[in-house]
């Protein structure tokens, strides 16, 4: 038996696709910063050509295209290093404390983020967006996909979590 798969040819392909680019900045900008956007959106349509001979079998290129857009936004605020600045920026400010203890904070600090980096990815996510990027419960469930009641079950199962890590550590 063959099976004929269509290939999604150049023109259809500028005119079907290339049409949701205004929408997928749109979507973007919702999620990451303005500069970051044409980026995301350039991998999307890249992503999507290299995808053109499988795009016909998709119900809609559209869904696809947000989908793909989705992903890349949580991983683009996944990758940026907020978490690492974060530390800098509180033991900076913590200037009136002795250095043994600037010390001591500056440990609790790298030790809270390699438990963070333990976590499930999920949770990882939503604890970052949450308290790194300082989003809303409901900007989190928008961007990810998941109810608000989901966010609030993970985020507080994450926080459990690190806290038994986190003390484990200390010997408490």
């Amino acid at each position: 038996m063959i099976v004929y798969i269509s290939i999604m040819e150049k023109e259809r392909f500028i005119t079907e696709v290339l049409s949701y680019r205004r929408r997928l900045e749109n979507y973007a900008r919702r999620f990451i910063k303005e500069d970051d956007t044409e980026d995301i959106i350039q991998e999307v349509l890249l992503k999507l050509w290299l995808m053109r001979e499988t795009l016909d079998g998709y119900d809609s290129i559209y869904a696809l295209s947000i989908r793909i857009t989705k992903h890349l936004c949580i991983n683009k605020l996944r990758a940026d290093k907020h978490n690492v600045k974060m530390a800098d920026s509180i033991i900076m400010e913590s200037e009136s404390l002795t250095p043994d203890m600037q010390l001591v904070q500056k440990d609790d600090m790298e030790h809270l983020i390699r438990i963070i980096d333990q976590l499930p990815e999920s949770q990882q996510i939503i604890l970052r967006m949450k308290h790194i990027d300082g989003l809303e419960v409901e900007e989190i469930a928008e961007i990810t996909g998941c109810k608000p009641g989901t966010i609030y079950m993970s985020l507080s199962r994450a926080r459990k979590r690190v806290k038994e890590l986190f003390f484990k550590k200390q010997g408490l």
